[in-house]
């Protein structure tokens, strides 16, 4: 899109053509009121007080388009009588608590209604009962909704749940007289207000989501409010610390708002998470998953010691992704002074397939990223259960078909109906596992530049193309000529007398016929049904923005160097721009900053895995020394967006950190941020200072936070050639190493706010066709070791594959997987 100058109250601004009004003024900081309209989604004229006079036409700044030279004028006032009178309508029956409310002092009705000075109250009609309900982790409170119907529009066109919707209220009918007396426009918002409240698309008691929270956040009263926040805290009492979420790899904006425990307890506490929800939405993890903390009283010295000298005497150190940019680069640095190995196996397979895929891209990192994804129209996503895997990169794909007006092609094993319910123009090819190649040779041969390929691998597209003779029925038109009587008049006697005639017609007819058409027999070996190339012929008209997903599936598959070479084809030779779904938090800080091996030694030091030694923030009374929790440090995590993230710490940390033991060890730092601006520029860091580093978005949704690494350049080979995909399958009931929504490490399964159980998860599909139940106790084996288990029902997925989480390594899921995500194993109840 090109620039365009527009003219605001007299102020010249530079905009996108086609962006809506609004958001133009908003990138200028010019402001328009608008309490319906969220950023990143579709307009829904709800509160329409968002009235603008553009080229002498009063419009609705949230759906009007920019157009060069447009001239703008905000208040007229015939404007600001309809704002005056549409926010006199939003206080008539509301209840009068803003004292007890959750949303008092961060109200939006309060605020316009302070900001457009309404003091009387011109209106009424008699209210009707508009009762509370309890919707499970949501509170819904009728009373103080005024139907803005921002939750509903965040749930379709950002998350994709479709949960939530309006419904009749049931009053009366307003006044005819206002009709005629009042501003059209506040009329017309008062009459649709009138008539609805907010319900559950189910139907239903409670909400059947993902449970993200984010229809409570866009709330601008008190109607939506997170159950467990009720009554706990008012908003001008929380102080808020800017932090980055430590849970996935999408490494969202938040800020963690805390206060003194209690009158008795001075510590500082976590109520509850916020978050910028015009330009980034939270999963329920990143929104309830907070009070992680490890609550340490004071230095256990003797253990700090034992520490040290477990350091001494290790020759490799086990740990996961749950850290900061600055304890890996620690890490590292004791790897090269002591002759430590460095374990962590999903940062490894991802280093290795990174390292794969540069030979043929010429470049160490993928090239794109979500908000690429977002802005596109035809997105697809291979090899990851995206609602699990990285919440953020499924709101992504369901954002660019609901806003943009996008398509998309969802190839995974694991039928899922989360992904299924987001519309129509979603295709799922539920593959057979182990068949990640075919679906990537698939998409070269559907998407990529034949004329640029390596042309062995155009020769072995080809070989998947047969020509294949069928009959087809077709209609054509075939004339008939038919003797009919008529009357007519004899010229000799003048008299009328039935003659024959002929009379042709054209009739329909139905006629066989064969025809050779060209058959891609890699479709069916992927498991595309029989419309697949119909439904991807209507789906791709007017699709010019194209992204690809791909996930962590691939990074462990048994041959993942071929699948990155396959994806580095993809985006080197057709319009795909690519992005990689690290598996962790900070799985891509880690994979630039440490050299990861293989294999273990004899004796480990564990952080936050069990080893022979075992650092944890986890706080369960099983390790050796404690550390601080992500909420709890100072740091920077590397997103999936390639973006070097700070955090802050919420609550006090009182025991030794990693930074410690490296002192002790000979390293010398006062705090572990003081590592920031060290972080290795050769793998694109750059040498900033922690107290440098921003954490906020600019009104035009600019992301001003840490920076983004540099996408280095490195050497490419010239041999481009991938390998034939192999044809394995797994036999048997199989497995899926995978978490449930809303849940990703040891770290989310000890908070308070998320309650899902680990356990083995089944489909209503599986369980209907087996011999369990739900809560039946089932011991699951194959050669690799045996669990025992609870059945879990679990409507977000669907098919016959069953997952096992990683969220409690009580369960030991991952003793049953070799290393890629998929397996088998025999099932059988107990």
């Amino acid at each position: 899109m090109s620039k365009i100058t527009i003219n605001i109250d007299g102020k010249e601004v530079q905009t996108q053509e086609g962006e809506y009004i609004l958001n133009a003024a908003r990138a200028n900081d010019i402001f328009i009121p608008a309490i319906c309209y969220l950023t990143r989604c579709s307009p829904t004229l709800a509160c329409r007080i968002c009235l603008v006079e553009a080229d002498g036409k009063q419009v609705y700044a949230c759906n009007a388009k920019a157009k060069d030279g447009m001239n703008i004028t905000t208040s007229t006032e015939t404007i600001e009588a309809e704002k005056r009178a549409i926010m006199e309508v939003y206080d008539v029956n509301h209840p009068l608590q803003c004292g007890v409310c959750d949303q008092s002092g961060e109200c939006e009705l309060q605020n316009y209604t302070l900001e457009i000075g309404v003091d009387s109250q011109s209106y009424a009609i008699k209210d009707v009962d508009r009762s509370s309900k309890d919707w499970g982790h949501i509170h819904y409170d009728a009373g103080l909704c005024i139907v803005c119907e921002r939750c509903v529009t965040v749930c379709k066109d950002m998350i994709g749940d479709n949960s939530l919707k309006t419904v009749a209220r049931g009053a009366d009918a307003l006044d005819e007289q206002y009709k005629e007396s009042m501003p059209k426009d506040a009329y017309s918002m008062w009459n649709k207000l009138n008539k609805s409240v907010i319900g559950l698309t189910s139907g239903g008691e409670m909400l059947d989501c993902t449970s993200c929270g984010e229809c409570a956040a866009v709330c601008p009263v008190g109607a939506l409010v997170d159950t467990d926040f009720m009554y706990k805290s008012n908003a001008w009492e929380l102080k808020q610390v800017p932090a980055t979420c430590g849970h996935c790899s999408a490494g969202c904006q938040i800020s963690y708002d805390i206060k003194h425990t209690s009158i008795e307890n001075t510590e500082d506490k976590i109520y509850r998470v916020m978050n910028e929800w015009n330009y980034v939405s939270l999963c329920g993890a990143g929104r309830y998953g907070y009070d992680y903390e490890n609550k340490v009283q004071a230095k256990d010295e003797a253990a700090f010691a034992r520490a040290v000298e477990a350091f001494k005497k290790a020759d490799t150190v086990e740990f996961t992704s749950t850290i900061t940019n600055e304890e890996a680069y620690i890490l590292q640095s004791l790897k090269e002074k002591l002759g430590l190995k460095l374990v962590n196996k999903e940062a490894k397979a991802f280093q290795t397939f990174l390292k794969d895929y540069s030979q043929i891209s010429g470049t160490a990192l993928y090239g794109s990223d979500l908000k690429v994804v977002h802005n596109s129209n035809f997105v697809v996503s291979v090899g990851s259960a995206l609602k699990s895997d990285n919440p953020n990169a499924r709101y992504a794909l369901n954002n660019s078909m609901t806003v943009n007006k996008g398509a998309g092609i969802y190839f995974h094993p694991v039928s899922d109906p989360v992904i299924d319910g987001m519309g129509k123009s979603i295709m799922s090819v539920n593959h057979a596992p182990l068949q990640e190649e075919a679906v990537l040779y698939l998409i070269l041969d559907l998407f990529a530049d034949k004329s640029k390929l390596p042309s062995s691998v155009v020769d072995y597209l080809a070989s998947f193309h047969k020509e294949k003779t069928i009959t087809v029925e077709e209609t054509i038109k075939e004339k008939v000529v038919e003797i009919v009587k008529e009357m007519k008049v004899n010229e000799e006697t003048g008299e009328e007398e039935e003659v024959e005639v002929e009379k042709s017609k054209m009739v329909p007819k139905k006629v066989s016929k064969e025809v050779q058409i060209d058959e891609n027999t890699l479709l069916a070996l992927v498991g595309a049904d029989a419309k697949f190339e119909e439904n991807l012929e209507k789906n791709l008209k007017k699709k010019d923005a194209f992204a690809l997903m791909v996930g962590p599936d691939l990074y462990t598959h048994p041959r993942s160097g071929n699948l990155a070479r396959l994806v580095a084809l993809v985006e080197k030779y057709s319009d795909f721009e690519v992005t990689m779904i690290p598996p962790l938090t900070n799985s891509l800080g880690v994979a630039l900053i440490c050299e990861l091996d293989d294999e273990k030694g004899s004796y480990t030091v564990g952080y936050n895995t069990k080893a022979d030694f075992t650092l944890s923030a986890l706080g369960n009374g099983e390790c050796d020394l404690d550390m601080p929790a992500m909420n709890q440090q100072e740091g920077t995590l590397t997103s999936i967006n390639k973006r070097v993230n700070p955090t802050n710490a919420a609550l006090a940390y009182k025991g030794y950190e990693l930074n410690d033991i490296a002192n002790a060890l000979g390293m010398s730092a006062a705090n572990v941020i003081d590592y920031t601006a060290a972080l290795p520029t050769s793998a694109g860091f750059k040498s900033e200072a922690f107290d440098n580093l921003p954490n906020h978005y600019e009104n035009d949704g600019t992301e001003v936070r840490g920076y983004l690494l540099e996408n280095k350049e490195v050497e490419v080979s010239s041999d481009e050639s991938v390998e034939p995909f192999l044809a394995d399958t797994l036999e048997g009931a199989v497995i899926y190493l995978a978490n449930p929504v809303r849940q990703f490490t040891e770290f989310t399964n000890k908070t308070t706010g998320l309650d899902e159980i680990a356990g083995v998860y089944m489909s209503e599909a599986y369980l209907s066709k087996s011999e369990l139940n739900g809560g039946d106790s089932v011991k699951i084996k194959n050669d690799n070791g045996e669990l025992v288990a609870t059945v879990i029902s679990d409507n977000k997925i669907a098919g016959d594959i069953v997952l096992l989480p990683t969220f409690d390594s009580k369960l030991n899921s991952e003793a049953l997987f070799s290393s890629y995500r998929f397996a088998t194993a025999s099932i059988q109840k107990v």
